[in-house]
């Protein structure tokens, strides 16, 4: 093998700078990567990791609101309203009285996105979810002029909640669509991120 940069096409790599990799060690590509993630597959991605702050222990629902230049207006996840104590409210799905349940307090993750957005309006937004919006929703979605919907689980579909929704979202025009990753699988490990980053 010569010193040419072909040489790395034969180790399976991209084109890249011979001489760092015989100082580094490590190969310098010179062409774009081809396996970065899909704007799709990234705003879910960042739907899914808001999820995760969510203290709910039985449901972590994550969304986030993009525009049509694919710039995140807004992102939210499921918990209960700013001054109210998650210790001290209650967060089980089935008790003897409505108000020693989680539903009349928790604030959906569509509502924290709608109000968390630093924009005035949101007219034509997209809205990723990682759950199918209940019928509350759909109508501040509606109302706030997003006009696509992308969801990740369709868990609660023959809910007559959900089934509201998607008449509601039917007659205002708001299109709804199953979210299909092009990227089947995603990890966040901080360790080995620090390790790999390099100098821009």
């Amino acid at each position: 093998m010569n010193g040419s940069a072909s040489g790395c096409g034969i180790l399976g790599l991209r084109p890249c700078n011979m001489a760092r990799m015989m100082t580094t060690g490590e190969p310098e590509m010179t062409d774009k990567r081809t396996d970065y993630l899909s704007w799709d597959d990234y705003f879910m991605g960042l739907a899914i990791l808001s999820a995760q702050r969510s203290k709910d222990p039985n449901s972590q629902v994550g969304a986030c609101i993009v525009d049509e230049n694919n710039k995140i207006v807004g992102i939210g996840y499921n918990g209960f309203p700013i001054g109210c104590s998650d210790d001290e409210l209650p967060w089980s799905r089935d008790a003897e009285r409505p108000l020693d349940t989680k539903y009349p307090y928790v604030c959906h993750a569509e509502l924290n996105a709608i109000l968390n957005t630093n924009i005035a309006d949101t007219s034509g937004c997209r809205l990723y979810v990682t759950l199918f919006p209940c019928n509350e929703c759909a109508k501040l979605v509606i109302q706030s002029g997003i006009r696509q919907v992308i969801y990740l689980s369709d868990k609660y579909r023959d809910t007559d909640s959900n089934t509201a929704a998607r008449r509601m979202f039917d007659m205002a025009g708001v299109k709804y669509r199953m979210f299909q990753a092009q990227t089947p699988r995603i990890v966040i490990d901080f360790s080995e991120q620090a390790a790999k980053a390099t100098k821009v």
